[in-house]
């Protein structure tokens, strides 16, 4: 096996670069971050500065000799021409979620790399968190039982108030399914197992948005896309559960999750995080415990997913936030779009195996 650390190349400095950076230039020494690229020079220059690497452009970031692997982290919309780029230039590419916004073209980008020899990642990757890694053993364990139904709620009023940048939350290839649908489908799929089938019903509470944060501050979002999900789903398993994810509502608490088993149940943390906290109540008894988190990856450790791609780059072994994950979250969010389109079920096409507990990897 190849000892040499893998370098890594990022496209994208945005705001979400920052965590990815910190981390992969300071947690693992079997990566090294070569450079940034981004198509606004000034900030990548910004991102090089502060993490002491290199600033390209995209081109030259392509074309180094010394990376293996992109990090691709650009809009949604542009994930698959920048995913197909890397590809064609002889590299291996983790992108942020989804791994495309069409299923057609996902399953292109996954030919090709597989024509091309060279492996695809796709965020997110806290699920290899110490939170989910924990569900994931007491599942395995036996500790609920045999998993009956789950219950997941991601609720939120939207972006308008808070984010910089928010009218692309209300469009095509976003909304509350396709931006934080990937956290809460991928958990599902690692903990319990893939989806077979899906039926959904969405809606658009609010079809005109007032931006009270800056710098837009007074500009009217209208909003075309659905803002509203309530999604049921079965699992090749046949656990079944109800999935919402909403920019519609108003709760604080955001997160709820709770897997049911034939023994006991398990409140997760947030998908969205990597630490806790969790709670186990055993079947016959009325009062949750908390449950200590084991050790792990239990604060922001974004990035781990591209680590985990070097390793299976170097040893053969499967990634576990891979193309395939990333392709059945993306076939099972689509389908609860186009379920509430037709008014019926839809079967999923795809399928994917679990990835190994992360207590099996060298990072």
């Amino acid at each position: 096996m190849n000892d040499r650390p893998t370098g890594i190349g990022v496209i994208g400095a945005g705001f979400i670069s920052a965590i990815y950076l910190k981390n992969l230039t300071s947690r693992w020494d079997h990566v090294r971050v070569v450079g940034v690229a981004d198509l606004i020079a000034d900030r990548a220059q910004a991102r090089a500065g502060q993490f002491g690497i290199h600033a390209f452009t995209v081109d030259e970031l392509l074309a180094h000799p010394e990376i293996e692997i992109v990090l691709n982290l650009t809009i949604p919309a542009a994930h698959a021409a920048v995913c197909f780029g890397v590809i064609e230039a002889g590299k291996s590419v983790y992108t942020e979620k989804p791994l495309t916004l069409d299923r057609g073209e996902g399953e292109r980008l996954l030919h090709a790399a597989h024509q091309r020899g060279v492996l695809v990642g796709c965020a997110p990757d806290t699920f290899l968190g110490a939170g989910l890694q924990t569900v994931r053993r007491l599942i395995d364990e036996g500790a609920i039982g045999e998993p009956v139904a789950f219950s997941a709620r991601m609720t939120t009023h939207g972006h308008e108030s808070w984010h910089p940048e928010p009218a692309f939350y209300y469009q095509p290839g976003a909304g509350p399914m396709l931006d934080m649908g990937p956290y809460y489908v991928t958990a599902i799929a690692t903990l319990l197992g893939p989806i077979r089938r899906v039926s959904a019903m969405t809606r658009i509470t609010f079809p005109r948005r007032t931006i009270t944060s800056q710098p837009r501050y007074g500009q009217v979002i209208e909003v075309n896309t659905p803002s509203h999900f309530e999604t049921n789903l079965e699992l090749e398993s046949g656990v079944i559960g109800t999935l919402t994810t909403t920019f519609d509502l108003w709760d604080p608490e955001h997160c709820a999750f709770t897997i049911y088993g034939s023994e006991g149940s398990i409140r997760l943390p947030d998908p969205n995080t990597f630490g806790g906290p969790i709670q186990l109540l055993r079947g016959g008894e009325k009062t949750w415990q908390d449950v200590p988190l084991d050790p792990g990856y239990d604060t922001d450790t974004r990035g781990i997913g591209v680590a985990d791609l070097a390793h299976a780059l170097r040893t053969g072994q499967p990634a576990r936030a891979s193309g395939d994950l990333g392709f059945h979250a993306l076939d099972v969010m689509l389908a609860a779009l186009e379920s509430a389109e037709q008014g019926r079920h839809l079967e999923i096409g795809s399928t994917v195996a679990r990835p190994r507990p992360l207590e099996t990897i060298g990072v």
